[in-house]
């Protein structure tokens, strides 16, 4: 059989744009900034503190910087805090949801809690954070209005030999992706924790409670929207805290249910257990959240 081309994706660089420039371009939207935080003590404080120093209080580009704080055992909250940002606690946001754990579930209540008409959404354990992560996210926002999801890509010098993928890139993401999404191929980095999105548009899609939200935003947004109105921009390098190989399983399970379940929602249940030797089961599951437009007294749906 013959090999299918990629879609080409539109790509952009985050050099080729000007924070300032942009503040003309922004208009009356307001951008927010959300980090998900998961003892991230070490790292979220420079991280706000470079965000508002450069991109609020030297160029007002951003509007909010929201911390929410995932069930921390350590200083996240205070540190994050002390260095600028606002600072909520998943278990305050949506209580009627239950407390929640993961990634997805703290993304999708900082969708809400926020205040933003665009939202950038970028992890908290990046170690050589730059302005221009948040600045290239929302340029094209910003300069394309017929543009609602845009997507980082970066160099990943931490990991010499694996390109700018990580490991659960390289062995589930990109495989899967290539068999049942192939019209997302293009994509250099489908886990890359860093994007940006109108609310109008991400308030319609569900979140994945776990590490599947990543690839779970982009296969719905791409669904719903198609790729025309997607776009993924190269950040630079980014050099971040590396997982032993027995944390990545689960999350490589949450990934691979996520996109099994999008391709063939019968196939299998939100709730696995995985099985490897030498350590206990553990029962991943990938129970998603409902699009903010259908929980009831949310009221910052435009659709």
């Amino acid at each position: 059989m013959k090999a299918v081309p990629p879609t080409i994706l539109r790509t952009f660089r985050a050099g080729e744009f000007d924070p300032a420039r942009l503040v003309e371009e922004k208009g009356s939207q307001v951008i927010s900034v959300c980090l998900p935080a998961r003892d991230e003590a070490e790292t979220v404080g420079a991280i706000v503190e470079t965000i508002r120093v450069a991109l609020i209080e030297q160029v007002p580009l951003v509007d909010e910087i929201l911390v929410v704080d995932d069930h921390s055992a350590d200083d996240t909250a205070r540190v994050a805090a002390d260095a600028g940002a606002t600072v909520l606690q998943a278990e305050d946001i949506l209580p009627e949801y239950g407390a929640g754990h993961g990634k997805g579930e703290t993304l999708w209540k900082s969708l809400y809690a926020s205040r933003g008409d665009i939202i950038a959404w970028c992890d908290a354990d990046v170690r050589d954070f730059d302005p221009m992560f948040v600045v290239g996210l929302v340029g094209p926002l910003l300069v394309r209005s017929d543009l609602v999801f845009v997507k980082g890509l970066y160099e990943r010098p931490s990991q010499p030999g694996a390109g700018r993928g990580g490991r659960v890139t390289e062995l589930v993401a990109r495989p899967i992706v290539s068999l049942l999404f192939p019209h997302l191929a293009a994509i250099v980095q489908p886990l890359a924790g860093e994007y940006a999105g109108r609310r109008e548009a991400l308030e319609q899609v569900p979140f994945v409670e776990g590490y599947g939200v990543d690839l779970g935003l982009l296969i719905d947004m791409a669904d719903r929207y198609g790729l025309d109105a997607m776009a993924q921009v190269d950040l630079g390098s980014r050099v971040h805290r590396n997982r032993p190989l027995d944390e990545l399983s689960p999350q490589a399970t949450e990934v691979l249910q996520t996109a099994l379940r999008r391709a063939a929602p019968n196939l299998i249940g939100p709730s696995a257990v995985l099985v490897r030797p030498g350590l206990d089961p553990l029962e991943v599951d990938v129970t998603e959240r409902p699009p903010l437009v259908d929980v009831p007294g949310y009221r910052r749906s435009s659709a």
